[in-house]
């Protein structure tokens, strides 16, 4: 089974406190990406279970890099709205210094989830419907895939907002009339 991608840029946004430590959605469910996907409440349930059991957790990386691991996630949990992650980038290592310089910028706006599918099924408007996962990596990310809203640092003003919230629609936008060209394409 192959390791799927799944970017989401979360309704409350990546919050970065304390220096190092962040906290936010990683995944909404519901809501269609811009491939077409939408995880269904309770998909990451089992996984989460078995993992814990294993006695393993879920990495924190950088761009989906295995060889990048930025920091550890201390809390993954399902609830009402979706894949809730809080953790600490380490910076002690040399990326997650970076990481940290670039989230709290707003250069790096994005999270997303790396995993296996292991339910999911076709609806009748073509989306695919993510019933079970199971979740091995969160990542922080330059492009998300799920434009929900905008990631950023906590404190202070960030000029960047507007772009980032504008870059967000165009994507949106740009998935939705290429699904809709796949659509009349299919017709």
């Amino acid at each position: 089974m192959e390791l799927e991608y799944k970017f989401a840029r979360p309704d409350e946004g990546l919050v970065l406190s304390d220096g190092a430590c962040v906290a936010g959605y990683a995944s909404l469910f519901g809501a269609p990406d811009q491939g077409g996907d939408v995880v269904e409440p309770g998909a990451y349930g089992a996984g989460l279970a078995r993992l814990a059991r294993a006695g393993e957790r879920v990495r924190m990386l950088w761009q989906h890099d295995p060889r990048e691991v930025i920091g550890v996630w201390d809390e993954v949990r399902e609830d009402a709205r979706g894949l809730f992650v809080k953790g600490r980038i380490l910076t002690g290592v040399a990326r997650g210094r970076e990481a940290v310089a670039l989230v709290e910028a707003g250069a790096i706006d994005g999270l997303s989830i790396g995993y296996r599918t292991l339910r999911a099924t076709r609806d009748g408007k073509g989306l695919r419907r993510l019933a079970e996962l199971e979740l091995r990596e969160v990542s922080l990310v330059t492009f998300p895939m799920l434009t929900g809203a905008r990631v950023g640092a906590k404190a202070g003003h960030d000029p960047g907002a507007a772009f980032r919230l504008l870059s967000g629609a165009l994507h949106e936008a740009r998935a939705l009339l290429r699904r809709e060209d796949d659509e009349g394409e299919r017709a």
